[in-house]
C-alpha cells in the first residue's frame, strides 16, 4: 500500500472487498488519511491496527486508533519495544494497554536496553525468555543487564 486514496475510493466504489489488513496495512505504513477513510467507511479492523502503528512509530496513529475504539493488546507494547519505540512504549502503558513478558523478550531481542530497562522498572513481567531472546540476537548489553538485575534465569538458548 503505497497511500492512493484515490484508487482505494474507487476501487470501494466498484465492489472491490476489504479486511482487517487495509486498516493494518494503512497504520503500518503511516497513511494516517487512508486510515481514517476506511474506518469511516466501516472497514473492518483488528488488533493489528494498533500493534502496527507501535512498530513502525506512528504515535498519532496509535492514539487515533484508540480514541476511536480500537481496542490493543499485549502485542502493542512488545512491538513497541522491538523496534525501541519508548515514546509510544511509554504512551500506550500510560493509557491502559496491556502488557506481558513478550513486552521486555521484545527489547532485549531489539537490543533495546533503555526500553528493557523502562519497562521493567515500571513493573513489566519478565521471564528466562528475555535472556534467550538477548542471547539469540547477540544483545550482549541486555543480556547483561536483565541478568544483573534479577531476571529468572530458566532459559534455553537456541543454537541456530
Amino acid at each position: 500500500m503505497s497511500g492512493h486514496l484515490e484508487v482505494l475510493k474507487w476501487a470501494h466504489e466498484n465492489g472491490c472487498p476489504w479486511d482487517e489488513g487495509l486498516c493494518s496495512g494503512a497504520a503500518e505504513g503511516g497513511h494516517f488519511e487512508i486510515l481514517k477513510w476506511a474506518h469511516e467507511n466501516g472497514c473492518p479492523w483488528d488488533g493489528m491496527t494498533c500493534a502496527n502503528a507501535a512498530e513502525h512509530g506512528h504515535l498519532n496513529i496509535l492514539q487515533w486508533a484508540h480514541e476511536n475504539g480500537r481496542p490493543w493488546d499485549e502485542r502493542t507494547c512488545s512491538k513497541a519495544a522491538a523496534r525501541g519505540h519508548l515514546e509510544i512504549l511509554k504512551w500506550a502503558h500510560e493509557n491502559g494497554c496491556p502488557w506481558n513478558e513478550s513486552t521486555c523478550k521484545s527489547a532485549a531481542g531489539g537490543g533495546n536496553l533503555e526500553v528493557l530497562k523502562w519497562a521493567h522498572e515500571n513493573g513489566c513481567p519478565w521471564d528466562g525468555y528475555t535472556l534467550t531472546s538477548a542471547f539469540n540476537s547477540r544483545n550482549w548489553e541486555c543480556l547483561n543487564w536483565a541478568s544483573d538485575n534479577g531476571c529468572p534465569d530458566e532459559w534455553r538458548i537456541k543454537i541456530v
